[in-house]
C-alpha cells in the first residue's frame, strides 16, 4: 500500500509540469556527441506491438553496443520477451492496480536516463512515463499520440501518414540518428520450449498452425468462422499432407473455437489451445511451416521467427497491422468491407479505421484462403502430396464448404 501511495504522489508531482515544457513537443532528429549511456524504452503491450518494438532495440544495440537499455513492459508480454540479451526489463503487472505502479517506481527510484522512448500511446503508459526521469522524452507524432501522450513528451517522431505500426515504431530509432535496416528479432527460446515444440512438430511433414481467435474487445469482429477454419485445415491436410495444430489462450471463447473446429474438420487435429506458454507458442511457430490466423499477436510472433503467415483481414487494414513480412499472403477483404460499411474507398477514410460489422469476416472465402495457403506452402518448399485424394480440390466460398 505504501508503494502505491508513493506512486500516486509521484504522479501528482509530475502533473504540475506536464504542460510546460512537455506540451511544446516538436519533431526532431536528435544529435549526440557520443552515444547515450542509458535509454529507457516504454512499451507495455500488446504482444504484437512488443514484437514490433524488438527491431528498434536491435537497431540501437547494433549502433550503440555500450548503451544500457531498460524496457518497461507488461507482465504478460515479458513472458514472451524474457531473456532478450542486453536488455533490463521492468515489468508493470496491471493486475496489482496502483501497487503495480509502486513496484515500477521503486525500481526506477534515483535512476536517470539520457533518453526516454515513450513508444506507447495510452493513459496507462503515460502514467508510467511520469515515473521515468529523463531530460529527452520522445513520443509519437501528434496524430498518433492518443490519450494526450504528446503532453508527456518534449520531442516527437515525424508525422508520416499511412505507415505500418512497425514502421512507425522504427521512426524512434531514426530520431536517434540510427537507420534501423532490416528488422531483426532473435527472441530467445529456452531449451524446454524448444523440446516442447519438437514433440509436436517433428519436421517429417509440413505443419499448419492455426491460431483462430484474436483478443476479446468490445465490437472487435476479427474472428473467422470455426467451420471455415476446419475447411482450411482439411485442405492443407489433404493437399499437402500437413499436420494441423490449434493454438491459443485459456479463454472460454478460444476453448469453444477449438472444439468447434475439431468437430467440423475431417482431418486429425492436435488441439493445444490453452496448453502452451508464450515461449512454447513461439517455439511451435518457429518450427511450423505456415501460420493461419486473424489480426492478432501470433501473426507478429510468427513473423519474428521467420514463419510465413496467412492472415485473415476484413475489419482491419493489413497495410497498417498485418504480418510485416507476409503482406502478400494476407486474405484481404478489408477494401470490400470498407466499401460496404462506409460507401467509400480505403483512401477516403481515416488510416487504421476499423470496420465494426460482425459479418465482415464472412467476406473472406475458404477458396481465398486456400490460394494463400498454396502460396505459403510453396514458399516453404512443400509440394502437393503425390497421392492427393480426389476430394482435395480447393473448396468454395460458402460457409462450411
Amino acid at each position: 500500500m505504501a508503494s502505491a501511495v508513493c506512486a500516486v504522489n509521484a504522479v501528482e508531482r509530475h502533473c504540475s509540469i506536464i504542460f510546460e515544457p512537455f506540451a511544446t513537443s516538436v519533431p526532431v532528429s536528435l544529435e549526440f556527441s557520443s552515444p547515450p549511456k542509458r535509454i529507457c524504452i516504454l512499451r507495455l503491450s500488446a504482444i504484437g506491438d512488443t514484437c514490433h518494438t524488438v527491431p528498434v532495440v536491435r537497431a540501437i544495440q547494433r549502433a550503440w553496443p555500450e548503451t544500457a537499455l531498460t524496457w518497461v513492459v507488461g507482465h504478460v508480454e515479458h513472458e514472451l520477451l524474457a531473456g532478450l540479451e542486453g536488455v533490463e526489463f521492468l515489468t508493470l503487472d496491471k493486475r496489482r492496480g496502483l501497487a503495480g505502479y509502486g513496484d515500477v517506481r521503486r525500481r526506477l527510484r534515483r535512476r536517470r536516463f539520457d533518453v526516454l522512448l515513450h513508444m506507447h500511446a495510452s493513459m496507462r503508459a503515460n502514467l508510467v512515463s511520469l515515473l521515468v526521469s529523463a531530460d529527452v522524452r520522445v513520443g509519437m507524432d501528434r496524430a498518433r499520440a492518443r490519450d494526450g501522450q504528446w503532453m508527456f513528451c518534449n520531442r516527437r517522431i515525424p508525422a508520416r501518414p499511412r505507415q505500418h505500426v512497425m514502421d512507425g515504431l522504427l521512426e524512434f530509432a531514426r530520431v536517434l540518428g540510427i537507420e534501423p535496416g532490416e528488422p531483426r528479432w532473435d527472441i530467445p527460446l529456452p531449451g524446454d520450449a524448444r523440446a516442447f515444440a519438437r514433440r509436436h512438430i517433428d519436421g517429417a511433414r509440413p505443419t499448419l498452425v492455426i491460431s483462430p481467435v484474436t483478443g476479446q474487445r468490445l465490437r472487435n469482429y476479427r474472428n473467422w468462422r470455426a467451420e471455415r477454419y476446419a475447411a482450411a485445415a482439411d485442405y492443407a491436410s489433404q493437399r499437402y499432407g500437413a499436420r494441423v495444430l490449434l493454438c491459443g489462450g485459456k479463454t472460454r471463447l478460444e476453448s469453444d473455437y477449438g472444439r468447434a473446429i475439431g468437430r467440423h474438420a475431417r482431418c486429425g487435429i492436435v488441439n493445444l489451445i490453452g496448453k502452451t506458454t508464450l515461449k512454447q507458442l513461439l517455439a511451435l511457430l518457429r518450427r511450423a511451416t505456415v501460420l493461419l490466423c486473424p489480426d492478432s499477436g501470433p501473426a507478429h510472433m510468427a513473423t519474428a521467427v521467420g514463419t510465413p503467415v496467412v492472415g485473415l483481414y476484413a475489419t482491419s487494414n493489413r497495410h497498417r497491422s498485418g504480418p510485416y513480412l507476409s503482406q502478400h499472403l494476407v486474405a484481404d477483404s478489408y477494401p470490400r468491407a470498407v466499401e460496404r460499411a462506409f460507401g467509400k474507398g480505403i483512401g477516403e477514410i481515416r488510416w487504421g479505421r476499423r470496420v465494426r460489422d460482425p459479418g465482415a469476416m464472412d467476406l473472406i472465402g475458404v477458396a481465398d484462403v486456400a490460394r494463400k495457403l498454396d502460396a505459403a506452402f510453396d514458399e516453404r518448399g512443400a509440394s502437393p502430396a503425390a497421392d492427393r485424394p480426389s476430394g482435395a480440390t480447393a473448396p468454395g466460398n460458402g460457409i462450411g464448404e
